[in-house]
């Protein structure tokens, strides 16, 4: 399941007992939308072992400030309140597939 980030409950999500993935995008963005039904099927493939969260970065300027957020889509993956590993750009499902068990090792 996807869960919307915004700047009142991201700080949860990001300390939470789950690892998170943070996908940055907006609405105007091509390859945001190219690789959004493919964070939707890894959503549904690792619940319960991740968080999988979209964060619109016109939305939540802050939390895209915050963590230097230039290009989208950009992917973040948080454990433990750190970023462990960050994705640029739109790829495909085998690629992310791939970082998403190297993240959760």
């Amino acid at each position: 399941m996807e869960v919307k980030i915004t700047s009142e409950n991201f700080e949860e999500l990001k300390n939470g007992s789950l690892p998170l993935m943070v996908d940055f995008w907006a609405t105007w963005c091509g390859p945001c939308r190219a690789i959004a039904p493919i964070i939707e099927e890894l959503a549904k493939e690792y619940d319960g072992k991740l968080v999988v969260g979209k964060c619109d970065v016109e939305e939540n300027d802050d939390i895209a400030m915050e963590y230097g957020i230039r290009n989208i889509p950009t992917i973040l993956f948080i454990k433990n309140g750190e970023v462990a590993d960050r994705f640029v750009g739109a790829t495909t499902k085998a690629a992310l597939k791939e970082k998403f068990d190297a993240f959760l090792g």
